[in-house]
């Protein structure tokens, strides 16, 4: 009898192939597709069947020609007249089962008027589902309802795994991308995830430990288990970049953890209490590793869990890290009081730099937070200072464009002589960003009247104006604030972090100081044009 299939591969035994990419059917999903008409009528009944492929053979013995996870089709034409009365079914069907098939699909006529009883106690015998197909339905038929549901779930695990990039890509935007990242991923396999630092404990979580018990028991057996796990693909160099992936049994010692005397996996996966386990190293070089449990493990998980390893390795590690080395001189050399403009060049900017202030939305950075900041600007040397992040930013390298989540401040481009002029510029152009609502301000750099002054003579005028308030830097600020936002009180009150009432009296103090009229617009702008010159 010759061998037809609907794979282009019918080959001779060989090693058990990998499962093909596309998704599986279940096998329920085939038996519910009305024009088939297809009815189980032996086997467990288990929705967790799964068919990877339809195949046709009408050989006795299929087993040279099965590869695993086929709905084998047949019509019994290989059926001797008198099997029913022996052991040929048992055969057959046990055939079946030691190549993998997946269930069996009797066709009914034009060899078989009903199937034969025999194969359908051998089927429960052995747990193959048995399908009774229809005279009505073709075996191309069926076939073909099989890749067209194939198709189907393709396409679902591509709009997923694309959805839960999108969403992940945009937590790692948010001013606490690393709890977000994991927040979004525990959502998408509904789970939990974790990020382990390098002495093994957890820097952040997201999610629940699911387990198969409802008890602490079985959670616990979870988390202890996603930690071995965790420790198997940490890099005992802490070279994040694995040697390619494994897949580790609970308890096997196939894995191979540092000091192994193995490659250590990039990633690996394992079973605890019926619940799924992934760990993925990330490629950071400091020995950050993702864990993650879910309940079952769906098509694209992997490749979402990936996506969530690739932003935590990129929000965790040291941006430019080929320059840490320098950067660590540079601060060495400063603290032993080498001058500015000798350390700038050690820390890969150019001649000019701006300086960010930015503070979140959300609750006070960390240094994870900062980090992320800095990668989006461009810039590894970033600074936490309460609830204001400072980067230091080389001009030019890229456009200073809003980041979501944060409200900046941005100086003009300054020497670095100049870096502590350009912190105080930022600080100040943040204080108006908060209090105008406006995300990013820059320190202005257009040429004005008061650049036709000689600065050492505005600076000395700028001295005799203001020495009445100069001991008292709280007022000289407040002053500053108040008139850089036209006199608003409750503007002044935000951007400094006083009640208005503060505002008010310290105002009214400094007109007292400098024996001045406050409302006169001239007095305002030459106190301005001193405050700019102080």
């Amino acid at each position: 009898m010759e061998e037809t299939s609907t794979m282009p591969d019918s080959a001779v035994p060989g090693p058990a192939p990998a499962v093909p990419p596309t998704p599986p059917v279940p096998l329920a999903a085939l038996l519910a597709r009305e024009d088939l008409g297809l009815r189980q009528i032996a086997g467990p009944q288990d929705s967790a069947t799964v068919i990877h492929w339809a195949h046709t053979s009408e050989m006795a013995d299929p087993y040279p020609y099965l590869l695993g996870g086929e709905l084998l089709l047949t019509a019994g034409v290989h059926v001797p007249e008198a099997a029913g009365s022996g052991t040929y079914f048992d055969d057959y069907v046990s055939r079946i089962v030691e190549a993998g098939g997946a269930a069996l699909g009797f066709g009914v006529a034009p060899v078989h008027d009903t199937v034969p009883r025999a194969l359908v106690v051998a089927c429960d015998d052995y747990g193959l589902p048995l399908v009774e197909v229809p005279p009505r339905t073709t075996f191309s038929g069926v076939a073909r309802a099989v890749w067209q549901l194939m198709a189907q779930a393709r396409h679902t695990e591509l709009r997923r795994v694309t959805e839960a990039q999108q969403s992940l890509a945009a937590a790692a935007a948010r001013p606490d991308p690393v709890p977000s990242v994991l927040r979004q991923l525990a959502q998408r396999v509904g789970g939990r995830a974790a990020l382990y630092a390098p002495d093994g404990g957890e820097v952040a979580s997201a999610g629940r430990m699911p387990a198969a018990g409802a008890g602490a028991g079985a959670r616990g057996e979870v988390s202890g288990a996603l930690a071995g796990l965790v420790a198997v693909v940490r890099p005992a160099t802490g070279n994040g970049s694995g040697a390619g992936t494994g897949d580790v049994s609970a308890g096997s010692g196939t894995g191979k953890g540092p000091g192994g005397g193995g490659p250590t996996p990039s990633s690996a996966s394992d079973t605890a209490a019926g619940v799924h386990l992934a760990a993925y190293a990330l490629g950071t070089g400091q020995g950050f590793v993702l864990g993650v449990a879910a309940p079952r493990r769906d098509p694209g998980d992997h490749t979402i869990a990936s996506v969530g390893a690739v932003l935590l390795s990129l929000l965790t590690g040291e941006h430019q890290s080929s320059t840490g080395a320098a950067r660590s001189s540079a601060l060495v050399r400063l603290l032993l009081g080498a001058a500015p403009e000798e350390v700038a060049p050690l820390l890969g900017g150019g001649e000019r730099w701006v300086v960010v202030h930015a503070r979140p939305d959300g609750p006070a950075p960390d240094a994870v937070t900062a980090s992320a900041l800095g990668a989006a600007l461009g810039s590894a040397l970033v600074d936490v200072d309460g609830d204001v992040v400072r980067v230091l930013v080389p001009a030019g390298r890229r456009e200073l464009t809003v980041q979501p989540g944060w409200t900046c401040g941005v100086s003009a481009p300054v020497g670095p002589h100049e870096w502590g002029s350009g912190d105080t510029q930022a600080g100040r152009a943040l204080s108006r960003a908060r209090a105008t609502r406006i995300r990013l301000v820059s320190h202005g750099e257009h040429q004005g009247l008061a650049d036709l002054v000689p600065p050492t003579e505005a600076a000395a005028h700028a001295r005799t104006v203001l020495a009445p308030i100069t001991a008292n830097p709280a007022l000289t600020e407040t002053l500053r604030t108040w008139l850089s936002l036209h006199g608003s009180w409750d503007r002044t009150a935000v951007a400094l972090s006083v009640h208005r009432n503060t505002v008010r009296q310290r105002i009214a103090r400094c007109a007292t100081l400098l024996s001045t009229d406050l409302d006169d617009p001239d007095v305002r702008m030459e106190l301005w044009f001193a405050l700019r010159h102080a």
